[in-house]
């Protein structure tokens, strides 16, 4: 039988991405991410993809994820080539760095969305509920210990092998990276005042690819 799923050469073009408003990228990643959960995924040429994109880049989106090897992003929305602006840092911290990353996707590239994506089964979430010190994983993890405080309800086991309290420490974790965007990022902040874009979080269901939106 042959293949019926969608199949695409092209990739995003500055008419399109400023065409697209925030709402509208955030149902794009919605819609990929539920094609991506039933195995309905788009075929696409990545060799003439990567030479239709070689001149430039209008990627819709800009994803701050953890470097969990188990979530790939592009395929978790279903995105391919010039699509997406994806940053990578584990427990999925808002850092210098990360900030300036994002500030460039969106005021200077056109990207339309910036999202936070956490996920389960996070090991630098475990670690910084069991404060765990190595080198430089010492000052990383500290971005998380807020995150941790602030989840409440389990006074019997703030533990890592705690399941329920890892996610909840997850999500709460997603919401302090998206306060901190706004709070750090006075381009940011501002665009997304002006309805240019918009700054969401997210939560990553390893056992079934769907991605959970977080207010």
């Amino acid at each position: 039988m042959p293949d019926q799923r969608t199949r695409t050469d092209r990739v995003l073009t500055k008419e399109e991405q400023e065409s697209l408003t925030p709402k509208q990228v955030l149902t794009l990643l919605v819609d990929g991410n539920t094609r991506f959960v039933a195995g309905d995924i788009t075929h696409r040429d990545h060799q003439a993809q990567v030479r239709a994109a070689a001149q430039g880049q209008w990627p819709k989106g800009v994803v701050l994820s953890c470097v969990d090897s188990r979530i790939p992003v592009e395929d978790v929305f279903d995105c391919g080539i010039g699509d997406l602006f994806v940053a990578r840092v584990a427990g999925n911290i808002i850092n210098q760095d990360i900030l300036g990353s994002m500030e460039f996707a969106c005021a200077v590239s056109g990207a339309k969305l910036v999202l936070v994506l956490g996920h389960e089964h996070c090991g630098a979430i475990k670690g910084a509920i069991d404060r765990v010190e190595m080198g430089n994983l010492t000052a990383l993890l500290s971005h998380i210990h807020p995150a941790v405080a602030a989840v409440t309800g389990f006074d019997d086991d703030r533990s890592s092998k705690n399941d329920p309290f890892v996610h909840s420490v997850a999500e709460q974790n997603v919401r302090v990276s998206v306060q901190r965007v706004r709070d750090e990022s006075p381009v940011l902040r501002d665009l997304e005042a002006a309805g240019r874009i918009q700054i969401m979080g997210a939560i990553y269901a390893m056992e079934t690819g769907v991605v959970s939106l977080i207010a």
